[in-house]
């Protein structure tokens, strides 16, 4: 079906002759500059990394974050392809796994190997990127998806201090701040501070990390909210029923408490129709629409020939207790239609959102396709909306 809101699709970014872009550039964040007219990109990124090659063991492949920008509202966009914004440090003794934190702390770095898929969002006027991080790079993943075979022997030893994050190499979901006076100027060393780990490596597999950017009233308190997509639910507290990999929410004080194993989860959204039998998650920061209403665009997955693609549903805060789903839509809105957005390394089709900011009467939506190239489109925000609210959760 053709929704005529949708519109403008384009290609932007693809792979670039680099040691750290040459085989893929995927799932773009955006943001835009509160001071100035510039939307910032931030978008993952990954090369062969032959100097971090260990004896009998493939090519790694660590993840990058490279950065773009737009100073006439996504109508074009420019790319620094000379070096990424910032990069895993991809240490291997087991003692070098550490990094400096907002408070100046040595903590574990998660981010060590990968730094994956990020979003962006204002929070209390301080610009964050969640991202989705590995403590080790992988090797040609598309070719062999086994997460541990570039990773060090100790991480299957009794010396492993780290657990799953290094044993199975489990992704942990890390929030850093953002200077963006830095960023536009090229001083990417100044401009991510690492903040926390917001989810633990003990639960497994969890990404596509969001945070509302603000605090919600639950249960007569203001909190941070956030949601999450663990590939089981129910190895949190609160969530008693098996389920596929399914939308999951919570709400903590402060940032440093979503990683609390005892902290309480609920389930938002599972999956619900077809094309999205397999799993869905959160796709792009929780858009305000209304005094209580909240846009959420979210991805679904039906399986390995129909992949990964686009929907939208609204939030509405309650009196009590979390932020509910009142409309979803039962369609895909969003699908690769394009010949440059079809499958190439990767045979799962995919449109992945990670990117959605405000434009006069547009949206403007940042998105990786096939894994591999960057494309933006524009939506309509009126007729979106107007659509959605055809259909009752």
């Amino acid at each position: 079906m053709n929704y005529n809101f949708i519109h403008s699709k384009k290609l932007v970014l693809k792979p670039f002759e680099s040691n750290w872009a040459s085989e893929m550039v995927l799932n773009p964040a955006i943001i835009k500059d509160k001071k100035s007219s510039r939307i910032h990109m931030l978008f993952r990124a990954t090369g062969p990394w032959e100097k971090k090659r260990a004896e009998g063991k493939p090519v790694p492949y660590p993840i990058f974050l490279g950065y773009g920008w737009s100073d006439d509202n996504g109508e074009s966009w420019q790319f620094d392809t000379n070096r990424p914004a910032i990069s895993p440090k991809v240490e291997m003794d087991i003692d070098k796994i550490l990094i400096r934190n907002y408070k100046g702390e040595m903590v574990v770095n998660y981010s060590n190997g990968c730094i994956e898929d990020p979003r962006l969002f204002y929070f209390e006027d301080q610009c964050y990127v969640i991202t989705a991080c590995r403590m080790f790079p992988p090797g040609p993943y598309w070719i062999k998806d086994e997460p541990t075979q570039c990773a060090p022997e100790w991480i299957s030893t009794r010396n492993n201090p780290y657990g799953k994050a290094a044993s199975e190499n489990v992704t942990v979901n890390v929030l850093f701040k953002v200077d963006l006076d830095c960023l536009a100027s090229g001083n990417y060393d100044k401009a991510f501070t690492y903040v926390t780990n917001l989810t633990d490596a003990c639960f497994g597999e969890d990404r596509d990390v969001l945070i509302f950017p603000e605090r919600l009233m639950i249960d007569g308190q203001t909190k941070i909210v956030m949601l999450q997509r663990p590939f089981n639910p129910s190895v949190y507290p609160g969530i008693n029923e098996e389920l596929p990999p399914s939308i999951v929410i919570c709400a903590a004080d402060k940032f440093e408490d979503f990683s609390n194993p005892g902290l309480t989860r609920y389930v938002l959204a599972v999956p619900k129709f077809q094309w999205e039998k397999d799993r869905i998650g959160g796709s792009t920061p929780p858009m305000k629409i209304g005094e209580d209403e909240w846009l959420l665009n979210y991805h679904g997955k039906q399986d390995a020939e129909i992949g990964y693609t686009q929907s939208f549903m609204i939030l509405k805060e309650q009196k009590s207790g979390m932020p509910a789903v009142t409309h979803r839509c039962p369609e895909r809105l969003a699908i690769a239609d394009q010949d440059w957005e079809m499958p190439n390394k990767f045979k799962t089709p995919c449109i992945f959102m990670t990117g959605l900011i405000e434009l006069g009467e547009e949206l403007l939506v940042s998105y990786g396709a096939a894994d591999e190239k960057i494309g933006v489109l524009k939506i309509n925000k009126a007729d979106l909306i107007n659509y959605i609210k055809k259909f009752k959760a």
